[in-house]
């Protein structure tokens, strides 16, 4: 009962931060304005950027099977991700995405270390990608944050990160927890494997560059001309303050991200804010594909359990 209780805490201070920052922003950029953008945008961007992130998906997917080899096909994999991308997106605070995906592999498995072992390894290269494209660009894209009170945040983030992975790969501080121990039995097994890896690494840079390129398309479609590398200095700041889990599916975090950023190369506050929801939505739009597969999966699962 309690940990029920919890988890409608959780979603209802979720919702409460979500509807307060979003109201901050409204508020500010006017919401007239953000719908009188939106309503100007081209509907083949839109549908092209769906699409874009539905290939996004099918190439992580990719990447999964690399770091699960002995798990299920493709086809299963990808039906997994579109149900955890679709919870993730528009059923989020109730269950995770991620333990979706993983309780439905276990039961394909019946190993549930291997499962959310393979989940992790796939976010965390996700994660390192991303941190890393960002990096990469800080130099070149400088010149957009220079002086402001942001300038250090990619800097910190990068350090954090290295420390936080030499601490759990390194020095296994997880190791003597009954849980984590069977995640490094797990990364022992690719510790050699620097094939696997550079692969999956090069498939992470897709994933990561599609949905950049997703974004773009729709800044594009509502007629802004922003330089790509805008997008590769200021997406991956974005995207790690939206997964953090203090709003339902980043919103109001992820609008105030964008008007923050994107306001120091001089993108109107109502454009920015009507990229970051026409985003939301093309992945909400993608992610409904999860559902049709989770009312497939649950048919199947209902029939082998009637035999």
């Amino acid at each position: 009962m309690a940990p029920k209780v919890n988890n409608i805490f959780l979603l209802i201070l979720k919702l409460s931060v979500s509807s307060v920052l979003l109201y901050v922003v409204l508020s500010k950029t006017g919401i007239d304005r953000v719908l009188s953008t939106i309503r100007g945008m081209s509907i083949s961007a839109f549908i092209f950027a769906v699409l874009l992130y539905i290939v996004a998906q099918f190439v992580s997917t990719f990447r999964w099977k690399l770091l699960l080899p002995e798990g299920p096909d493709i086809k299963k994999l990808f039906s997994l991700t579109m149900i955890g991308s679709f919870f993730n997106t528009l059923l989020p605070g109730i269950i995770g995405g991620d333990a979706v995906k993983g309780f439905y592999l276990y039961r394909a498995t019946g190993n549930a270390g291997l499962a959310f072992a393979s989940i992790f390894m796939d976010r965390y290269l996700g994660f390192a990608v991303l941190i890393a494209i960002g990096a990469i660009a800080y130099p070149f894209g400088y010149g957009y944050i220079q002086g402001s009170r942001i300038e250090w945040i990619l800097p910190a983030i990068v350090f954090s990160f290295i420390i936080g992975s030499l601490l759990f790969f390194a020095l296994r501080i997880g190791q003597r927890i009954r849980f984590f121990s069977e995640f490094y039995n797990y990364f022992q097994a690719y510790r050699n494997q620097k094939a696997v890896i550079r692969k999956a690494v090069a498939l992470s840079v897709l994933v990561q560059l599609t949905g950049m390129f997703a974004v773009y398309i729709l800044a594009l479609g509502l007629g802004e001309h922003i330089p790509f590398l805008a997008f590769l200095v200021f997406l991956p700041l974005i995207i790690l303050f939206t997964t953090l889990p203090v709003s339902i599916s980043g919103l109001g975090v992820r609008e105030g991200a964008f008007v923050l950023f994107f306001g120091l190369i001089g993108i109107k506050p109502e454009v920015a804010t009507a990229i970051s929801l026409l985003w939301f939505l093309a992945v909400s739009t993608g992610s409904l594909l999860g559902l049709l597969e989770y009312i497939k999966y649950k048919k199947e699962i209902g029939n082998i359990e009637m035999r």
